[in-house]
């Protein structure tokens, strides 16, 4: 692209650079408008016209080029417009055809593209340069390649983890300490070399991709689907940072812009979700739940036995109730039983119940999983209440309904030397009365029991979720009625 110079010393430089800048300050203004949600959905259109506005005059100064040299890469044109339209037809199809409950693993199928499509920018652009690029354009390239390469490997299993694909789920790593000490030595040795030797950069760049791509896989593959909201959030921030490590290298500041913002927002999130979890971040990235006496912990089980109820019995429960409490958790996404929890709590408060949705920050697959899902279902998002806000109303809650949340309710966090201790849990214990909907008796991610299916204020509802909450939809219908 040339240096901002250079640019600026045509009218149609300076068009580009204005519209640029712009699009960059329409990015800035979008996310600001998606800090509530009254204003997200003009927040994302906001944005998106400042990507497409980008996209034009991406196309237009190409053309233009293409027109000044008398179209001697014309492939280059016709490149553009495929990818263009290929990239706007995918987009259009996920966006009608992709469900809410499948958003995680979409989230990480865009993390895929954007992380590759960095790299390959950065990659072309020390490729293609006229004589030896300089440090500057090194450093911001190699790092765009790298960065770009680990997000799209990485995405790319995690996406296949969240989905469900058995050859992913079932991939081991034995030694991953080892691997991944391996791969981010000849990583950055690589990229060290890059540096150092531009004008073996062929090579370097392309060993610098593979190790990267290499330490993707190795970095994700131990990482199980209770600390994937983490790991998007981390992959999230590598795509950002890789697409402003391209701009930087191009010299496009709407690159720089977004990929700042993205960069930061993935950092941001990724701490706060670590924190939610009482774990250091690099815990979480290492794969690991607990510390060293969690395998003490997970093999002592609690005492008593569970006991069930129906749907009928807990119908009675929730209409004669003043204060509910719904508790939702990955079990109801995967359930995809969210519009029969939201008809509930409608059902609820239109005959004088209040009604609440507790929300833990790292429930389901990806950040603000429990958000979207609900949503979807319309639910209001003032009835969406936080961890921190919400603990101190379950001692006033007639009933806690738990629908599909495990580790994230295990009282079992308050004591040490278990695989969950000091992490913070909504405190449905404290309810005057609980009511668990799970599919079977089994453990939750962390392995061990969770204490709060056998306290004498807890009955479960074994099932599929989705059914289950039909029928106690109809059966509160009929008290009602």
């Amino acid at each position: 692209m040339g240096t901002l110079a250079e640019m600026l010393s045509t009218p149609l430089g300076v068009i580009e650079w204005f519209v640029y800048l712009l699009a960059a300050v329409m990015f800035v203004i979008g996310l600001h408008l998606m800090n509530s949600p009254k204003t997200a959905r003009k927040g994302n259109m906001v944005s998106a016209i400042g990507m497409v506005m980008a996209v034009v005059m991406a196309f237009i100064v190409l053309f233009a080029g293409e027109v000044s040299n008398g179209f001697k890469h014309s492939v280059a044109v016709v490149v553009l417009i495929v990818g263009i339209v290929i990239g706007a037809v995918a987009g259009v199809v996920s966006a009608k055809k992709v469900q809410m409950t499948d958003m995680p693993q979409l989230v990480s199928v865009f993390n895929t593209v954007g992380g590759g499509a960095a790299a390959l920018v950065a990659l072309n652009d020390i490729l293609t340069s006229d004589g030896t690029p300089s440090l500057v354009v090194l450093i911001t390239a190699g790092l765009g390649i790298v960065i770009g390469s680990v997000t799209f490997s990485g995405s790319l299993i995690a996406a296949g983890k969240l989905q469900g694909i058995k050859f992913i789920k079932k991939l081991t790593l034995p030694g991953k300490s080892i691997w991944n000490v391996v791969f981010i030595v000849l990583t950055v040795a690589s990229f060290v070399m890059l540096c150092v030797q531009p004008e073996q950069r062929l090579l370097w760049s392309i060993l610098a991709t593979v190790f990267a791509l290499c330490y993707g896989l190795v970095f994700v593959i131990p990482i199980g689907g209770a600390d994937m909201p983490v790991v998007i959030s981390v992959l999230n921030a590598c795509t950002g940072t890789a697409v402003a490590m391209s701009g930087l290298a191009i010299n496009n500041i709407a690159l720089i812009v977004a990929g700042a913002l993205v960069g930061a927002a993935g950092v941001t999130l990724s701490i706060a979700m670590s924190k939610a979890m009482n774990r250091p971040l690099l815990s979480v990235l290492a794969g690991g739940f607990g510390g060293s006496d969690s395998a003490a912990g997970a093999g002592e089980g609690p005492e008593g036995t569970m006991k069930e109820t129906s749907a009928d019995d807990l119908a009675v429960q929730l209409v004669y109730a003043e204060k509910v409490i719904f508790v939702p958790g990955f079990g109801l996404a995967q359930a995809q039983a969210q519009r029969e929890l939201a008809d509930l709590g409608v059902l609820l408060k239109d005959h004088g119940v209040e009604v609440s949705y507790a929300i833990h920050p790292v429930a389901g697959r990806m950040p603000g999983h429990m958000n979207v899902l609900l949503a979807e279902a319309n639910v209001p998002y003032e009835e969406l209440v936080d961890l921190d806000d919400i603990n101190p109303q379950f001692p006033q809650a007639n009933v806690a309904l738990v629908v599909g949340a495990n580790d994230v309710t295990n009282p079992a966090a308050r004591k040490p030397g278990t695989p969950v201790s000091g992490m913070p849990i909504l405190d449905v214990d404290k309810a005057q009365n609980v009511v668990v909907m799970k599919r079977g008796r089994g453990t939750g991610y962390a392995g061990i029991q969770n204490e709060l299916y056998f306290e004498d204020n807890t009955q479960m509802l074994f099932g599929d979720a989705k059914a289950s909450l039909q029928a106690v939809v109809a059966a509160v219908k009929e008290l009602i009625d």
